[in-house]
Formats: structure tokens, C-alpha cells, sequence
């Protein structure tokens, strides 16, 4: 089996999940990693055992990689994913995959033109509590969704915003409560539903933060194309990072996911519950836990 030769550009907070990730992969070593910060790449050269560049098309021209991971800011997703796979390299970004349509669009065209793969960070979907829902609905065991809502009630301090030159930012950031935290949690409701969005009716509004751009208060619906709708509400300024909640009122049954754990309670008394299993972890370092320990399935 071929030895997969991985590199990563962007080593900041989410860098860890991938280097482990690759780690984790027993056809697969991180050869290279790259940030324009000099010491920040050769400190994670040494923890990794790898080189470490500050230029990726550098990077790119002197080693020998098959897949680039992008952890970058926002609104160098589709800059950098592009020249990395004009070159040849398959691109696994983290979310989001672009901050604008045309630029997500102009990524898929080139993967396609380019023959390699593209894909988006979204490890949820190996949430062992998303995989019961997912496979209870789609055996038709649920039954038809009959509604759903999420919430998201997250903290997003000043100083998070402030210790950053991009976030809080359009032009950088590309969005707030949306793009960067309830961005899983729509994508989960939507893959499990698995169906195309008909129409949106939402609001957004700054209520939490006087020096950002962008929102931090996202609600509306979410109509999907056989009628369903869905309803959803996202903060970013409650006083801590409250579990994430999903519910589907199914023909037969109550979904409830609560962070990584699905509890499915069946009209008939019977109850099926999913949830991490507690030996599966992975020594990712410092890292915020709701990033669970899917990254490196997904990889």
C-alpha cells in the first residue's frame, strides 16, 4: 500500500487535530508543515518530525507531497487550495471551504480539471451519535422528519476577536456566528436530512460584540424541498460554550443530540442512545473538546 506523503500550511490552533490526524493514518506520514510565522512552523516541525517552510509554493516545489492540509484563515481557503491543486495535490481544507460561492465553486471546477480530490473538514459526520441517527433514518425506522431545531449558545470573547487580524472581519473572516461556529451544526442537520434546501428566512444581528463586523446572533428557518422546515438560533456571547442541541420530531420517534451523543426514544418505549466511546481518544494537546476525535477518520 502506498505511503501517502501529507503536508499541512497554517500551523495555529486546529493544526494539532490534522497533525495527529495524519499520524493516526497507518498509510500516511506528515512530511512538511508551513506558517508564515518562522518559529511557529519550527516548533511544530521538531514536535512532528518533520521540515518545516514559511513559503507553501516553496514547500510545494522541493517536497514530495500528495496531500496538503489547509488550516488557514478564512479567505486564503480557495487562494492557496487552488495553487496547491493546480499542483497537482489533493486539498482537504478546514471549514469553511471558502468564504464566498464563486470562490467554493472555482475549487471544485479545479479539483475536476485537475483530476485530485477536494474535501471540507467536517468530523461530526463520525460522530458515533450522528452515525445511529443517520442509519435510523435513512432504514426508515424514524420515519418521515416531521420538524427539527438547533441551537447554539457559545462565548466568543473580545479577546478573541481582538488577538486576531482576520476574525470579526467580512473581508477576511467572511461571516461570524454562522460561517465559524453553527457552521457544523447546520451541516449536520442538513446531512442528516439529506435533501436540497428549497429557501432560507433568516435574520442576523451584532448584539454581543460593539467592535466586530460581522454577526453574532443568527436565527431563521430552513425549508427543504419536500416541505420539511427546519428552525435554528445561534449566539456567540453566552457565558460559556453550552453542549449543542439537535432535535428531530420523527413519525416514530424523538431524536435528541446533545453534543456528541444521540438519544433516539421510540413512540413504542424503546430508547437507543450513541456516544463516544470513552477509550477513543487521541492526545491532540490544548485543544477545545467539542472538536471531538473525528478528524482522523475523516482524514
Amino acid at each position: 500500500m502506498k505511503n501517502y506523503k501529507a503536508a499541512i500550511i497554517g500551523c495555529g490552533n486546529i493544526f494539532p487535530m490534522h497533525a495527529v490526524g495524519v499520524m493516526e493514518c497507518e498509510n500516511a506520514e506528515l512530511v512538511a508543515v508551513c506558517d508564515v510565522k518562522e518559529d511557529r512552523a519550527r516548533e511544530k516541525a521538531a514536535e512532528f518530525g518533520c521540515r518545516w517552510y514559511t513559503d507553501y509554493k516553496e514547500m510545494l516545489e522541493k517536497e514530495e507531497i500528495d496531500a496538503v492540509h489547509l488550516c488557514l484563515p478564512h479567505y486564503l481557503h480557495s487562494i492557496v487550495a487552488i495553487y496547491c491543486m493546480e499542483h497537482g495535490k489533493h486539498v482537504l481544507t478546514e471549514k469553511p471551504m471558502s468564504i464566498k460561492l464563486e470562490e467554493s465553486k472555482a475549487m471544485i471546477d479545479t479539483a475536476k480539471k485537475c483530476g485530485v480530490r477536494l474535501g471540507c473538514i467536517f468530523q461530526n459526520h463520525y460522530n458515533a451519535g450522528t452515525l445511529l441517527v443517520k442509519e435510523q433514518y435513512e432504514s426508515g425506522t424514524l420515519g418521515k422528519i416531521l420538524s427539527a431545531k438547533c441551537f447554539v449558545t457559545w462565548n466568543r470573547s473580545d479577546d478573541y476577536y481582538g488577538g486576531s487580524d482576520w476574525k470579526g472581519t467580512w473581508d477576511k473572516e467572511g461571516g461570524g456566528v454562522i460561517i465559524d461556529q453553527a457552521i457544523h451544526t447546520l451541516d449536520m442537520m442538513r446531512h442528516i436530512i439529506n435533501e436540497d434546501i428549497d429557501f432560507i428566512d433568516a435574520t442576523i444581528a451584532k448584539r454581543g460584540h460593539a467592535k466586530i463586523e460581522v454577526e453574532d446572533t443568527a436565527e431563521g428557518i430552513i425549508v427543504y424541498k419536500s416541505g420539511l422546515m427546519t428552525n435554528f438560533h445561534a449566539i456567540n456571547y453566552y457565558s460559556y460554550d453550552a453542549d449543542v442541541e439537535i432535535e428531530f420530531a420523527c413519525e416514530k420517534a424523538v431524536v435528541e443530540m446533545v453534543a456528541d451523543k444521540a438519544t433516539i426514544r421510540f413512540f413504542d418505549g424503546r430508547t437507543i442512545i450513541a456516544e463516544r466511546d470513552p477509550n477513543e481518544k487521541f492526545d491532540y494537546g490544548n485543544v477545545k473538546s467539542y472538536w471531538g476525535v473525528n478528524h482522523a477518520k475523516q482524514i
